[in-house]
């Protein structure tokens, strides 16, 4: 039987994309109970949320070969396992491949029989009558000779639940166990899921995750998830694809750079779709660069599909413009199928759709014998033709520039159901606006993303032939821009608050940002209230956007600790990071270290002035940093191993404020210390400090290795004894001290006397000295500002500054 199934199996595996075939990893990630929760989200959402979320509950990865096997310590053997996924990330593939693998004796043996149904197939039957037994004979006519299944090992996979167009009622179907009574498709697969009808056979469930509730979660002995790449899996993908090493990696670091892509990368479809823009680009040498957004890739997608049908059907050359009008047809054609079939909320469609289309059945596949790697013909084992666009996210696109079409064509706004003639864009993009925020569970997110994206006139050049350029774009940017922001700032849903500050990266405006930054500061957007997942959410729309992410100030978004644990991973990417004031405590400095220590870090200046960071807490900052580090190091070693490890390139380092009492100064000094410490600028201004971290400080300024050239001990009483001690270090020809800050430190005549000795003594490359709010007397005014080596191009006294050769008393 196996060897009859074998051929078939394999053909259908292999109708699949190849690249995905070949490429593909799959990974399951079990959860233990039922279903999960219902997912009233759009699937580009959930994608973008996984990135920076961390699951809730452990997690553990199988092989798919291992998926019906019993975890350790469960008794009970596994009868239903259901695998969620997004759309193509691969749940049909691993059925295909698991099905092969059996059919070729290469695993599964303990299966004496395997049923690959897809709910695409069953649609097609769901007003006839079967037994158990008829439905497997009428799809697998091989087994028409078997009449029970009772005795053997069967598996049953049903791949696609989210394409069901059949009834599924768990509470009122009634109870059916005879494999041999007809009746609907509906109650046979509810009593077969129940485990009702033959209860020893094993079940297998695909869906994307919004359609998994449909199954009670008592039915469902393990959930499993397709979770596609992970990102070095994606770097894989494009290095195979791209043999060119050089190719490779420029296509690599701009998906790195364009955060959206590089996430939407997750699904293997995505890949090949953005591999196949990048390739025709890069063999055109295009000068334009690569795209940015989602609208942009998916508009080369379309002209690289225009073009292959332009040379492979039509016998012309690369050259040729690329729309014609039996092209621009084809295109019309299709975008009015996604675009109603999207309204119905559905991904594959049957000859009936069509008619509603006006696509007849032979110009459908005409259709999709042309556009192959945009929209496809399916045939299941035995059954008549379904259509399906390769991806949920190309049906959506090709919806938006349907509705753009129709009102560029006609003047009708086809997101008024009455089908009425605006007058202009914005009426057009308004009511798309409001349709989306008020769909219950954001199917037309992308959709509208994509419909504001073509509002650019850079991309509507992308598309010159098909789609015409309107000045009214131009003209009213701005005013699409504020609508966005209006009912951001009237909207109290943080689901449909993010939906806008995502058309606002599409349209790749520069203040989205501000906006986040403007709704948690006043109060819109209540923090206390947002859950971790409504975080990853909003760190995802910052990271995506096209802002500039040099500086990062704490205060833009608010001044709680909870705030930056949320934001850490925005954090890790300025070059600035001001987290003045936030209190911090130990499970942030734990945080703030293992964001140090990385070498993806681009922190270079660090702000922890006005927090509560003591001994303790600089403990908790700079300890255990480098893996390799012992539990058991001491102190100084851990703090060296923070300021001198190759991977922290801090520059400087901003501590003012804090209790860090000499203690805290000794063991940092250890880190200054270090070879490797590239620190350059250190502020421990008013940090409780006596004279006794003069000591630390002087070693530092001594050091060969140092390159402390700005220090800042404003407002610590260091007194005359202190500078003493830190004057050995000053006239040390290893100091490259070019700014000393000693405001408010107690100091007299005596410690201006030790001063203006040291810098006689070595010519300094001092240029700024601050001794205001100070004590130095007549004298110790006239020592520093007769040293012949002084060569300081600024003293601060008093509360005034002049140059050296101007002092007034």
């Amino acid at each position: 039987m196996k060897r009859r199934f074998q051929r078939v199996f394999e053909g259908i595996a292999k109708a699949g994309s190849p690249a995905l075939l070949n490429q593909i990893y799959t990974e399951l990630y079990i959860t233990e109970g039922g279903t999960g929760e219902v997912n009233d989200e759009h699937e580009v959402r959930r994608i973008e949320r996984a990135y920076h979320s961390k699951p809730h509950r452990p997690e553990t990865t199988i092989r798919q070969e291992d998926i019906f096997k019993v975890p350790p310590g469960r008794d009970q053997p596994i009868g239903t396992v259901m695998t969620k996924g997004v759309a193509g990330i691969g749940k049909t593939v691993l059925t295909q491949k698991f099905t092969l693998d059996w059919a070729e004796g290469k695993a599964h043996q303990n299966i004496d029989f395997i049923f690959p149904f897809t709910f695409r197939e069953l649609n097609t039957v769901k007003e006839k009558k079967f037994s158990l037994m008829d439905l497997v004979h009428h799809f697998f006519t091989e087994t028409k000779g078997i009449c029970s299944f009772e005795h053997f090992q069967v598996l049953f996979i049903f791949d696609g639940l989210d394409e069901s167009r059949l009834p599924l009622d768990f509470h009122k179907t009634k109870i059916l166990t005879d494999p041999q009574k007809s009746t609907s498709v509906d109650v046979l697969l509810t009593n077969l899921i129940r485990g009702n009808l033959l209860p020893s056979a094993r079940l297998w469930i695909t869906t994307r995750p919004a359609a998994a509730n449909q199954i009670p979660p008592w039915c469902v002995g393990m959930v499993t998830e397709v979770r596609g790449f992970t990102d070095p899996q994606k770097e894989e993908y494009f290095r195979k694809r791209f043999r060119d090493e050089e190719q490779a990696r420029r296509i690599v670091s701009h998906m790195k750079t364009s955060r959206s892509l590089h996430i939407m990368c997750h699904i293997p479809v995505f890949c090949w779709i953005t591999a196949t823009v990048f390739e025709d680009i890069v063999k055109n040498r295009k000068c334009r660069g690569l795209p940015k957004t989602l609208t942009e890739m998916y508009i080369h997608f379309l002209v690289v599909q225009t073009k292959v049908k332009k040379v492979k059907y039509d016998g012309g050359a690369e050259t040729d413009p690329h729309w014609t009008p039996e092209s621009r047809k084809m295109i019309e054609s299709l975008g009015k199928l996604a675009f109603d079939q999207l309204q119905k909320g559905n991904l594959i469609f049957y000859e009936s759709d069509l008619t509603e289309c006006d696509i007849n059945i032979r110009a459908a596949s005409v259709y999709s014998g042309v556009f192959t790697q945009i929209f496809r013909e399916e045939r299941g084992l035995y059954q008549d033709k379904v259509f399906c666009f390769v991806h949920l996210s190309v049906q959506e696109f090709l919806a938006a520039l349907h509705v753009r079409l129709t009102f560029i064509n006609t003047g009708v706004n086809l997101m008024d159901h009455k089908g009425v003639k605006v007058p202009d864009l914005n009426v057009l993009y308004q009511s798309a606006l409001e349709e989306a925020l008020q769909s219950p569970n954001g199917h037309l997110d992308l959709f509208v993303r994509f419909l504001l994206g073509l509002s650019l006139q850079s991309n509507q050049s992308l598309l010159e032939g098909l789609l015409e350029r309107t000045a009214e774009d131009s003209q009213n940017y701005q005013q699409t821009v504020q609508c966005i922001k209006k009912y951001a700032e009237n909207n109290r849903s943080l689901d449909k608050m993010l939906c806008l500050f995502h058309c606002l990266n599409e349209m790749r405006h520069s203040s989205v940002v501000e906006e986040i930054q403007h709704h948690l500061t006043s109060g819109n957007l209540r923090t206390p209230h947002l859950s971790p997942t409504d975080w990853s959410d909003l760190v995802s729309i910052i990271l995506s956007s096209e802002s500039n992410f040099d500086v990062f100030d704490l205060k833009c978004y608010g001044d709680s600790e909870e705030v930056l644990l949320m934001l850490l991973p925005v954090v890790s990417l300025s070059i600035t990071a001001l987290l003045e004031g936030c209190d911090l405590s130990g499970r942030t400095c734990e945080a703030l270290r293992s964001i140090l220590s990385s070498p993806s870090c681009s922190i270079r200046e660090l702000d922890l002035s006005n927090n509560s960071l003591g001994d303790s807490g600089m403990k908790l900052l700079l300890a255990g940093v480098e893996s390799q580090l012992s539990k058991h190091v001491g102190l100084c070693e851990c703090l060296s191993a923070l300021l001198g490890c190759r991977s922290c390139g801090l520059r400087t380092l901003d501590l003012s404020n804090n209790n860090l009492q000499d203690s805290g100064v000794e063991l940092l000094c250890v880190g200054l210390e270090s070879p490797c410490c590239s620190l350059e600028a250190l502020r421990l201004g008013l940090c409780c400090l006596s004279g006794g971290s003069c000591q630390a400080l002087c070693s530092v300024l001594t050091s060969p290795s140092s390159r402390l050239t700005a220090l800042d001990l404003s407002n610590n009483d260091l007194n005359d004894s202190g500078v003493t001690l830190l004057c050995e270090g000053l006239q040390s020809p290893c100091c490259k001290l070019e700014s000393l800050g000693l405001s408010g430190c107690l100091i007299t005549e005596e410690g201006c006397a030790s001063l203006a000795s040291a810098l006689r003594s070595n010519p300094s490359h001092l240029m700024e000295l601050d001794l205001s709010y100070n004590h130095p007397g007549e004298t110790g005014v006239k020592l520093l500002s007769d040293g012949p080596m002084w060569r300081a191009k600024t003293l601060r006294y008093g509360e005034s500054t002049h140059p050296p050769d101007d002092i007034e008393i």
